[in-house]
């Protein structure tokens, strides 16, 4: 037998990597997020969702940039550690990155009962096994066979968008009518107040594209398709996001579209009502995705800090056959499981949706500290204006100071 250690295998090009960030972008969130943003915005809801897109793009190109210089799993931790070479931060950050990961795929999990029991009537802990033994095999056999499934799941996400924004094109010809009621008065502080409220709210459809860079190692030529990867999923999602929200908008009364369990569904009512139920099955083909890009993210982290002595060394451990970090995504698949059927998760995901942005602070004052060491960047790393990383910074102490204002608030 060979000594040589075994490792993860690169299988994912540039298109199958966009497809992947796709979809832990483009999930169930924006099946249901577009009236919980009307509640703070209003009828200018997508304005909410291009504000979130800013700090989205603006940390994309801070995590791009770093990709190309430190294409490895566990892409924040190893950001950090370059930059600072603060171990014990590093290794926080890796946690807090898997946390997020490991929540999120749990609450998902939880989310998908009720669709499923719709169908057939099991016990929710029947169904949240099943689910998770099946997508963790899943991640398990290979990463470009889960990859695959997760792209085509993406695809019938995509699809279920482009049949709304077909079906709104008569009430997007209404929009030189309407231009005065949609664009936001410039002078009305309360308005913008709003929005940026509104903005906290929907940047959550946009978290899952950090989750890119702890595929580094499965990537052909990471340091030029993640970047690539990164600014492509960013910008078409940001895309629909708009076109999605202002066709809610355009067809629904606040009102409406706030009282909305199902707001895309309840669109496409208004036009075919088999076409709706089409859409409420594509939303769970859309929520199953997000679950398993979760545990295949989570796992890489997990396997990434073990290489770098941030995590037990068994998690290091790569499958001779199926050259995917097993240890990793049996544990983490363990975890999820253990969540979803014992925990209340809807205040450890809010809490854990700050700590997003958080870890986006620390990766865009990492990028600037590595820019202004570096003496002579290599040939494959990106070029950086410091200016959008500072932009970023910015954005994320707003975001922050808004999420904490909005606790202080229901506190008080």
């Amino acid at each position: 037998m060979s000594s040589e250690p075994v490792t993860l295998k690169r299988s994912i090009n540039t298109p199958l990597l966009t497809l992947y960030g796709l979809g832990t972008i483009i999930g169930a969130g924006i099946y249901v997020l577009v009236g919980k943003v009307a509640i703070y915005a209003g009828i200018y809801a997508p304005i909410s969702f291009l504000l979130a897109a800013l700090l989205a793009i603006f940390s994309g190109y801070s995590y791009a940039a770093m990709s190309s210089r430190y294409p490895k799993s566990a892409g924040e931790a190893v950001y950090v550690q370059a930059a600072f070479g603060w171990p014990i931060v590093s290794s926080l950050v890796g946690w807090m990155v898997a946390l997020t990961g490991v929540v999120s795929a749990a609450t998902i999990a939880n989310g998908i009962v009720g669709y499923v029991q719709v169908l057939v009537n099991l016990p929710a802990f029947t169904i949240l096994t099943g689910l998770l033994l099946l997508l963790t095999s899943l991640a398990f056999w290979g990463v470009a066979e889960s990859v695959w499934v997760a792209a085509l799941c993406t695809v019938f996400g995509i699809v279920g968008l482009l049949i709304i924004i077909v079906y709104s094109m008569p009430a997007f010809m209404t929009i030189p009518e309407r231009l005065p009621d949609i664009i936001p008065p410039l002078t009305d502080g309360g308005v913008w107040f709003g929005l940026l409220l509104g903005a906290f709210l929907a940047f959550y459809a946009f978290v899952g594209f950090e989750d890119m860079v702890n595929m580094a190692e499965e990537v052909k030529s990471p340091e030029k398709s993640l970047p690539k990867a990164i600014f492509l999923a960013i910008v078409i999602s940001t895309l629909f996001y708009y076109l999605i929200a202002l066709a809610a908008i355009l067809q629904m009364s606040t009102d409406e579209l706030i009282a909305s369990k199902a707001p895309l569904a309840d669109i496409l009512l208004l036009h075919n009502r088999s076409m709706a139920q089409m859409i409420s099955l594509i939303s769970l083909a859309a929520i199953v995705n997000g679950a398993l890009v979760q545990i295949i993210m989570a796992s890489r982290v997990l396997y990434g800090m073990a290489q770098q002595q941030m995590a037990p060394a068994w998690f290091a451990t790569v499958h001779e056959r199926r050259k995917t970090p097993h240890r990793a995504t049996w544990g983490v698949g363990l975890v999820i499981w253990l969540l979803a059927i014992s925990l209340d998760l809807t205040a450890l995901a809010k809490v854990t949706s700050f700590i997003i942005i958080v870890v986006f602070l620390l990766v865009n004052v990492a990028l600037i500290v590595t820019v202004n060491r570096e003496q002579q960047p290599s040939e494959q790393a990106m070029p950086v204006k410091l200016w959008v990383p500072i932009l970023a910074i910015i954005m994320c102490l707003l975001f922050l100071g808004g999420q904490l204002y909005r606790m202080v608030s229901m506190v008080v």
